[in-house]
């Protein structure tokens, strides 16, 4: 087995990568308190070619020193907006024609596997790293995803999270 060379990975630059067709898959972060993990969705963002993110609350926001130091440029390349609240991004992400999803432990939650792949996309919820998904933004939600967890803890980072949830959502779209 030997590693592949960055001139083997295909990257696109800057450019071309703006030009490229994203996956019609939209983020929603509300109040995520650690900047690290907001960064994390953005590098996720880029690596899946994802459409972009809402920022809500008191999620950083670039430019940001932790925020940038974790996603490594990719807010140069994904696309992002700022809301004061989760419920205006839902509102956005609705009129842009997006399913919105939460990713929460809800009693109406269907498992990941079953994620929807609309032809219009979908948007996903992530919340606070302790409370979740506010009550108030999940009632504007059109549904909601859980990850299936086995263990103790029934409890996973936001961006570890976000990572399982959204590799398995661009998938449904980029595999078809």
């Amino acid at each position: 087995m030997k590693k592949k060379k960055t001139d083997e990975l295909n990257r696109h630059d800057l450019k071309s990568y703006l030009k490229s067709n994203k996956v019609p898959v939209w983020i929603i972060l509300e109040n995520i308190r650690s900047a690290h993990n907001v960064g994390s969705f953005f590098r996720t963002a880029d690596a899946f070619g994802l459409k972009g993110i809402s920022l809500c609350g008191y999620c950083a926001r670039p430019p940001h020193t932790q925020l940038d130091k974790v996603a490594l440029g990719a807010t140069e390349s994904v696309e992002w907006i700022g809301f004061d609240n989760g419920e205006e991004a839902i509102l956005d992400a609705k009129g842009k024609g997006y399913l919105v999803l939460a990713i929460e432990q809800v009693h109406e939650a269907e498992s990941l596997e079953k994620i929807p792949n609309p032809e219009m996309g979908i948007a996903l919820v992530f919340g606070n790293e302790v409370t979740g998904v506010d009550e108030k933004t999940l009632s504007s939600c059109d549904g909601a995803i859980e990850v299936p967890q086995f263990g103790i803890k029934h409890s996973l980072n936001v961006s570890v999270c976000g990572g399982a949830v959204l590799w398995e959502a661009s998938k449904k779209y980029r595999f078809k």
